[in-house]
């Protein structure tokens, strides 16, 4: 059985290439993706079969059928769990860097979720096919707290809160640079980057609503360390944003983290630099605070995680080797 999306061309992908125009209009889907489903007949244009090279006009109608994704059994591993809260409802679990949340990509084991099932197996029938009890998400290399739920009127209920943005969630980091103003809101579109399908990037058109709050709390120079809250939740939000800014998170391999050029920084200033990115071996990304109402109770909820060893061993060594304000 498919799943049919059904789109509307707008003025902005007018005499684009069909491929290309989906591609920006539903940017979950790769571009290699997308050709084999037109080439499999899966898409079509106002009625008609689509061709790759076809070029689309505004007010065109598209239909993508999307086959049923293959569902693969989730193998239960006794992998330990940092469990902050848990009732029958919900867990809340701090998750370390390096752990993916769910199967996928080419990742089945070691995963949150294969952790989850062993510790309560009748996850397995939570939520969507291949993330069971998983409501929202953390990159594999951000650390920190993520809600589970255990039932499936938990699950529904908190999916509820967070498109409604009744779930706040914070986050701790370091960036390169001082933000000018020190506070804000970033508020864009984001998509697949065209020029590189695996990274997401701000668009003009296509793309979903992001917005990101930001606030400067130590300002070293060098970098500042931020805390940054999430109106809405898409894929890498934070990073992409705060790297629109101007100021990567540091030690982030994708969004130039790792390679800030520091050409007019003194040479000690670039000697710091370079330590910082040894002691981080990832984003120093991290989800500190998470608040919301209980699925079932309605009371509320606050949990707090504090950084990890990574990331404080960075902010002391930024404390310790340059000059800091703190606001």
């Amino acid at each position: 059985m498919s799943r049919v999306l059904r789109i509307t061309v707008p003025d902005s992908r007018s005499g684009e290439r069909l491929d290309r125009a989906l591609a920006v209009l539903h940017p979950e889907l790769s571009r290699t993706a997308i050709q084999s489903l037109i080439r499999d007949g899966r898409v079509t244009v106002n009625g008609r079969a689509g061709r790759v090279r076809h070029k689309v006009a505004a007010g065109d109608a598209l239909e993508v059928a999307l086959p049923e994704p293959r569902v693969v059994a989730i193998e239960p591993e006794a992998t330990p769990l940092a469990i902050v809260y848990e009732d029958a409802e919900i867990a809340v679990i701090d998750k370390p860097a390096g752990m993916v949340v769910h199967p996928g990509a080419g990742v089945r084991t070691g995963t949150l979720v294969n952790a989850l099932l062993h510790h309560d197996p009748r996850i397995a029938e939570v939520g969507g096919p291949g993330r069971p009890g998983i409501v929202h998400r953390l990159d594999k290399e951000t650390s920190g707290l993520l809600v589970v739920a255990r039932t499936q009127r938990a699950y529904l209920v908190l999916v509820e809160a967070l498109r409604t943005r009744q779930v706040k969630r914070s986050y701790g980091t370091l960036v390169w640079g001082v933000p000018s103003p020190g506070s804000g809101v970033v508020a864009t579109r984001l998509g697949r980057d065209p020029k590189h399908r695996q990274r997401m990037a701000v668009v003009r058109s296509g793309g979903k609503d992001a917005v990101t709050r930001f606030r400067l709390v130590e300002a070293f120079g060098i970098a500042s360390r931020l805390e940054v809250g999430l109106e809405t939740g898409r894929t890498h939000q934070i990073r992409v944003h705060l790297a629109h800014l101007g100021h990567p998170v540091l030690g982030d391999p994708t969004y130039g983290g790792r390679t800030k050029k520091l050409l007019s920084a003194s040479p000690a200033e670039r000697s710091l630099a370079t330590t910082l990115l040894q002691d981080l071996r990832r984003q120093a990304l991290h989800a500190s605070a998470l608040e919301f109402a209980h699925p079932l109770t309605g009371q509320a909820l606050s949990f707090q995680s504090p950084w990890p060893g990574d990331m404080t061993q960075a902010l002391d060594r930024l404390r310790a080797e340059a000059p800091g304000r703190s606001f």
